[in-house]
């Protein structure tokens, strides 16, 4: 007979958890004690719940399936918040886990005692506390299918830690197979008809359910039919960015050709992609009165996002891939297609966007970013979290394929490093960059040592201007010439690395990067390079001094 934390293993395992990510509670101790003889299931110690709340998010993001976090009770599981709000914000499956008090003190004030279902109201998909060490498979399986299923989303459970202790004869319970939303022949029919008289039809990539095995039906279905492609806010990667039809990203940097582009569309074709304000200009870019807005969405009702659609097509990405392999097969042929001078318009306005525009500072960015997209493997994976800086890596990377770019829509500073690790676990042979400003890494920089105590080789490049650069230009836009509170003071991120048994070198010159690059792609411990850039250059296309005198770049 197992006690309640390793029944709760064993059920994991047998959903194909291979890995969670904890920092260790007095409240779960049962579930590391079965742990300790589940070699299947590796774990990753992290320094803080919050970096182990990312990193479970972002193999969300990788393989589709569950991330697995453990946080402990009351500020444990506080500190893992953000982790959680990510996954709601991107559709990501995960499931935080949460050690409790013991349940026959519940309610009577024990120590660190939290009401995770209020604190997580609204934010995950399911909250639930487990009373009874019989019901863990049930729940666990629940978890499961509630996180992969519709929109996928976190899922929150609680584990009282008597209930953990207790045993109980229950065995693990076999997963269930599911299977998503399919769209209809008569769905199909109605947007083939709605594609055939369309004018400047534009197709947007995003959004839950993508795969490898997607993009390529995608990228085929466009290059059959000559439409545009571009991708939703921060899924640049869910098509090769070099594909012909590929025209853009909307999002901060936004090619203005493109929001034009997005706004003439008479017919777009959202294919799981959620549309918000920051990828269609605070929405004015959709919805004119000539335009026709096609959602595929595998639970169209809970889209975070644009949804006055006129036809919403319950259907995941993959099924809508499927389908697109027999679609409209009675469209016009190549030379009767009025969209095609349309489609070359945004792809040649994209590629000119990817030509480097200077900005100031010996260290330039735009240099910097279009080195690493040069010299990246296409099997490289790039991660970044919040901050101006990373308006450099949108516009100026170009992603070779899904999955090679982890982000949060929900702009969450310090995702990049928690990513980049937990890629490296996941795809221990591929190359991993992240990209952080010194404000986003300093959020979660203590897990450089748990990269390094995995042994993870990756490259974490910094782009060091000493402040909140994103803050400080609406700052400065906003109240130009009284800056305060966005300064910050560093420390030496080169020497720090070095502190952590990492390597570090710092660039004060742009032309010294590329050789650095190349060794720390070498490398087989973490390399850290601190880009030390001006606070002038304050975006790819404008200057801090001139936000301040309300003239900017155009």
């Amino acid at each position: 007979m197992a006690h309640g934390g390793k029944l709760l293993i064993d059920q994991l395992v047998a959903h194909g958890a291979t890995r969670i990510f904890e920092v260790p509670g007095e409240s779960f101790l049962a579930v590391l004690d079965g742990l300790y003889e589940t070699p299947a299931v590796r774990t990753i110690v992290c320094r803080h719940e919050g970096g182990a709340a990312l990193m479970a998010e972002a193999v969300g993001k990788l393989t589709g399936q569950p991330g697995i976090a453990f946080a402990t009770r009351g500020p444990g599981v506080v500190n893992a918040v953000a982790g959680v709000y990510v996954a709601q914000q991107d559709a990501t499956p995960m499931i935080l886990f949460v050690g409790l008090p013991t349940a026959p003190l519940e309610e009577r004030a024990p120590f660190q005692e939290i009401d995770i279902e209020a604190l997580f109201r609204g934010m995950a998909k399911w909250t639930a506390v487990i009373r009874s060490a019989d019901r863990i498979p049930e729940y666990v399986s629940r978890a499961f299918r509630t996180a992969t299923s519709g929109r996928p989303g976190p899922v929150v459970i609680g584990l009282p830690e008597n209930v953990l202790s207790a045993d109980t004869p229950k065995l693990v319970l076999q997963p269930a197979s599911l299977s998503g939303a399919a769209p209809s022949a008569r769905d199909m029919s109605i947007l083939a008809q709605r594609l055939a008289v369309a004018e400047r039809p534009l197709v947007v990539a995003g959004g839950p359910g993508w795969s490898g095995t997607v993009q390529r039906a995608v990228e085929e279905f466009a290059a059959a039919f000559d439409l545009p492609v571009a991708a939703s806010f921060r899924c640049q990667d869910y098509v090769d960015n070099r594909h012909a039809c590929y025209v853009g990203h909307l999002g901060f940097t936004t090619d203005r050709k493109l929001k034009a582009g997005l706004k003439a569309a008479d017919l777009v074709i959202a294919i799981g992609a959620e549309l918000g304000d920051i990828a269609t200009g605070g929405y004015a870019l959709l919805g004119g009165p000539e335009q026709t807005f096609v959602q595929i969405h595998p639970e169209p009702t809970a889209i975070v996002g644009y949804r006055d659609s006129v036809l919403a097509i319950a259907a995941t990405s993959s099924a809508f891939a499927e389908a697109l392999a027999t679609f409209a097969p009675n469209l016009r042929k190549a030379n009767e297609r009025p969209w095609s001078r349309y489609r070359l318009d945004l792809r040649a306005a994209y590629e000119a966007s990817l030509e480097p525009r200077s900005t100031p500072g010996a260290v330039k960015m735009e240099e910097i970013v279009a080195t690493v997209s040069a010299l990246l493997p296409d099997n490289g994976i790039v991660t970044n979290g919040a901050g101006n800086y990373s308006q450099w890596v949108h516009r100026y990377f170009q992603f070779k394929g899904y999955r090679s770019g982890l982000a949060p829509t929900s702009g969450t500073m310090g995702y990049g490093l928690p990513a980049a690790i937990a890629a490296k676990l996941e795809h221990p042979e591929r190359p991993v960059v992240c990209f952080a400003g010194d404000g986003c890494f300093a959020m979660t920089e203590n897990e450089l040592g748990t990269a390094v105590q995995y042994g993870l080789p990756m490259v974490i490049i910094i782009a060091n201007n000493g402040i909140y650069g994103t803050i400080r230009m609406h700052q400065e836009r906003n109240y130009p010439g009284r800056p305060n509170g966005t300064s910050l003071v560093n420390p030496d991120f080169a020497a720090l690395a070095k502190a952590h048994g990492a390597e570090g070198a710092t660039i004060t010159r742009t032309r010294d990067f590329e050789p650095v690059f190349r060794r720390a792609l070498e490398a087989d411990v973490p390399f850290v390079i601190d880009l030390r850039v001006d606070p002038e250059a304050i975006t790819p296309m404008e200057t801090l001094s001139g936000v301040r005198d309300g003239a900017g770049r155009s």
